[in-house]
C-alpha cells in the first residue's frame, strides 16, 4: 500500500504522464517489491546477524528518504517548476522503490524455510501484483493530479512525508 499511495502522488504531481512513464513508475515498485523479500531470504541464509543489527533502523532510513524526495517535490510546486520537469526523476523513483519497499526484507524472514525456487516466485508474485496496484496508482493519482492543478505536487510531497511517518510509527506497534 506504501508503494500504490506513492505512485497515487507520482501521478498527482504529473498529469500530463504518459503511459510508458507509468508502466515505469509501477516497473520501478514492483521490482523493488519482488527484490527485497529474496534478499532477505538471502540474508536469512548467510548473514542472518548482520541483518538483525540492521533491522532497527529501517523505518528511519524510510522515513528519511521519502521525506527527501516529498520536501523536494513540495519546494519544486512552490517555485512554479511543477510544469516544466517530470516529478521525479530515475534517481527519485529509485529512492522511492527502495524507501518503500525496504519493510519487505523481513519478508525474507517468513520465506526462510521455502525452497529457492519458491522464494523466486513468491517474489514474482509479489512484483507482479504491486506493478498492478502502482499502474493504477499512477493512473489514479494523474486524473486527480489534473483536476488539482497547481495543488498536486504539495499534496503529492505531503503524501509521501506522510507514508514516511506512517512506516516509522507502525515500527513501534
Amino acid at each position: 500500500m506504501d508503494a500504490f499511495s506513492v505512485s497515487l502522488a507520482n501521478g498527482l504531481h504529473e498529469p500530463g504522464m504518459k503511459r510508458r512513464r507509468m508502466c515505469g513508475i509501477a516497473l520501478i515498485f514492483g521490482l523493488f517489491q519482488g527484490l527485497m523479500p529474496l534478499i532477505g531470504w538471502i540474508c536469512v541464509h548467510t548473514m542472518v546477524r548482520c541483518f538483525s543489527a540492521f533491522e532497527p533502523f529501517i523505518p528511519w532510513i524510510a522515513l528519511g528518504l521519502l521525506a527527501y524526495i516529498g520536501i523536494s517535490m513540495i519546494a519544486e510546486a512552490v517555485k512554479g517548476g511543477e510544469e516544466q520537469a517530470p516529478a521525479v526523476g530515475l534517481r527519485g523513483l529509485l529512492i522511492q522503490g527502495l524507501a518503500t519497499s525496504i519493510d519487505a526484507l523481513s519478508v525474507g524472514f517468513t520465506i526462510a524455510d521455502y525452497t529457492l525456487p519458491y522464494a523466486v516466485l513468491a517474489a514474482a508474485i509479489i512484483a507482479f501484483v504491486t506493478f498492478a496496484i502502482c499502474l493504477v496508482g499512477v493512473a489514479v493519482g494523474k486524473t486527480a493530479g489534473t483536476k488539482l492543478a497547481g495543488r498536486a505536487g504539495i499534496f503529492g510531497g505531503v503524501i509521501l512525508i506522510l507514508i514516511g511517518l506512517e512506516i516509522l510509527i507502525a515500527s513501534f506497534f
